[in-house]
């Protein structure tokens, strides 16, 4: 991953935009219905429109963060979690983009700094870059996700900039592996939400705690990790940088600090 090595000595952070779900906002704003009469609808994007918003936006954040430099961060059209669970996202096959979306995409690659890598979410790729040691970094997203990385992370829509620590982000990693997400398509331990999982978790959060919940639900210790290998978004110790590989998570990876 090369902004691993270019990054490194900036003056100012390195903002990590969400580019995936900035542009998607921008296109859907910008999508219009036309009624043409006798039943004819069409629907059409005007780009110009969706640009100047995407624009407006990460200038507004540049603004609030005090810095110029900015990375987008798009995600592959592969995923590596389909190799753990086949059926992953599979859900979201039917849900369309907005039109003229790959368009916005294009632009923005030609436009910007970006970065794409095989195999990788964009969260993935904010994750391993956020999470750096050697890296001034912001992560900006809205997503609940980006929660379960060690980072500096704005969320635009509260307006709140946080320093997430490693004791919360895999908090927020134990967390959602027992609640699992219906909308990327992973379960979870059955019956388990939030507030089920937080009396799970108690005060001093630990693995143990994870696999024990699954075990009790009639399931084994590798269904817990299968699930937690898909909630992870990666962080820099997933990330082999000289292969250019992932490391998958086990639970001997955990170093949680009380």
């Amino acid at each position: 991953m090369k902004y691993l090595r270019t990054l490194q000595g900036n003056s100012s952070p390195t903002l990590l935009i969400d580019a995936d779900l900035f542009l998607f906002r921008a296109a859907v704003v910008s999508e219009e219905e036309t009624d043409w009469g006798d039943d004819i609808w069409s629907l059409a994007t005007d780009l110009k429109v969706a640009k100047k918003i995407f624009t407006d936006q990460m200038n507004s954040f540049k603004t609030r963060l005090d810095t110029d430099q900015i990375l987008m961060c798009i995600s592959s059209k592969t995923n590596f979690r389909k190799t753990v669970l086949e059926t992953y996202k599979s859900n979201r096959k039917k849900s369309r983009k907005p039109v003229g979306y790959k368009a916005l995409v294009e632009w923005v690659e030609a436009t910007y700094p970006s970065h794409t890598q095989e195999g990788l979410e964009a969260d993935d790729v904010m994750g391993i870059l956020g999470s750096c040691p050697d890296i001034d970094t912001v992560i900006v997203s809205d997503d609940k996700d980006m929660k379960t990385i060690p980072c500096k992370l704005y969320r635009p829509n509260d307006g709140d900039l946080l320093d997430v620590s490693v004791a919360a982000a895999d908090t927020q990693f134990f967390t959602m592996t027992l609640t699992g997400d219906t909308t990327d398509g992973f379960s979870g331990c059955p019956k388990v939400g939030a507030v089920t999982a937080a009396k799970i978790l108690g005060s001093r959060p630990d693995w143990s705690l994870v696999e024990n919940a699954f075990i009790k639900a009639g399931l084994s210790r590798e269904d817990s990790i299968t699930q937690a290998q898909l909630a992870r978004i990666l962080r820099f110790q997933d990330w082999d940088s000289t292969s250019e590989t992932i490391k998958l998570w086990r639970p001997n990876d955990v170093h949680f600090n009380h």
